[in-house]
């Protein structure tokens, strides 16, 4: 029985901890750099507007802060950082101003590998800062760049690509520590896939096509024509269904050989279709650099590997 209870452990660490390099980490760094750099791009037209205390949005930063702090009286916000600077002389504008280059500066620190933790720690907290003070006009974008933001910063890091340790050097990663933090944000978006798949399948919106119509005549993602829609209305249903079953066969066949590249494709295609046809961007470009950081490195080598051992073919 203790044998047993051993080698059902060693099976544990092994699919918890697998030997990696830092591949992953560096795809995951440079794409969540360059993303909250357009999001702070995005933003800067509009911040003082959604974020100042004395901001001119229908719903103001005071709503969504007290709202969020009913969840936690620790949760750090926008207000949060303002009354801080206060106490040091600083107005608000000075300290709005503040907040939006330091999360820029992050960014482009970021996606460099320039002081990579110290640059991952300030864009997470700036950015969870951000994304609690407007969670009432947020959307799935932010709580994503967040959970990737929280991984980046938790990681070994530099990573090999880094700017700090192709200028400094440093100690050798751990390939342990590197296969944990990516198999945790594998199993992370399994879970998310298929709790999604499942909840769009209960409902007969996602079966006949009636939420896809409805998502992309809504303003503001009413990108393309109704008319356009409506002449192409027959394909909606089978678009609905298409996407549960990705979802759904998501935490199932990404993890097989066969079916990796294939899975990580069509995830990778249904978030740039959303992107271009709703105009979330950001949204597409963060789960797509969250899929293809947690299952893209290795796909060259398993289909030259794949191909190698296929049987000839009667031309050959």
């Amino acid at each position: 029985m203790a044998t047993r209870w051993k080698q059902w452990w060693v099976r544990v660490v092994t699919f918890l901890s697998p030997p990696d390099n830092s591949e992953w980490l560096g795809i995951l760094r440079i794409g969540l750099g360059a993303e909250v750099t357009l999001y702070c791009a995005s933003l800067w037209a509009d911040w003082n507007y959604l974020f100042a205390g004395s901001g001119q949005a229908v719903i103001t930063r005071q709503l969504s802060e007290a709202i969020i702090s009913t969840e936690s009286l620790a949760m750090p916000t926008v207000g949060r950082l303002v009354a801080t600077a206060s106490h040091f002389g600083i107005k608000e504008e000075t300290a709005m101003l503040l907040a939006w280059g330091f999360l820029l500066g992050a960014g482009v620190f970021l996606a460099a590998g320039i002081l990579s933790r110290a640059s991952a720690i300030v864009a997470w907290f700036l950015h969870l800062c951000v994304a609690k003070s407007g969670g009432m006009v947020s959307y799935g974008v932010d709580s994503f760049m967040t959970i990737g933001l929280f991984y980046l910063m938790l990681a070994p890091l530099p990573d090999r690509y880094a700017l700090d340790r192709k200028l400094w050097g440093g100690r050798a990663l751990d390939p342990g520590r590197l296969g944990f933090f990516r198999r945790v944000l594998q199993v992370h978006l399994c879970v998310v896939y298929l709790f999604s798949g499942i909840t769009k399948s209960l409902g007969v919106g996602w079966w006949d096509g009636s939420n896809i119509w409805r998502a992309l005549i809504r303003p503001p993602f009413n990108i393309l024509s109704p008319d356009l829609i409506a002449a192409w209305g027959f394909l909606l249903p089978a678009i609905g269904i298409s996407i549960c079953l990705i979802e759904i066969g998501y935490p199932v066949l990404i993890w097989s050989k066969r079916t990796r590249g294939i899975w990580l494709a069509l995830v990778c295609s249904m978030h740039l279709a959303t992107g271009l046809t709703m105009g979330m961007h950001l949204f597409a470009i963060t789960m797509i650099v969250l899929n293809v950081s947690a299952f893209g490195p290795g796909l060259r080598s398993e289909l030259r590997a794949s191909l190698a051992q296929a049987p000839p073919t009667l031309a050959s």
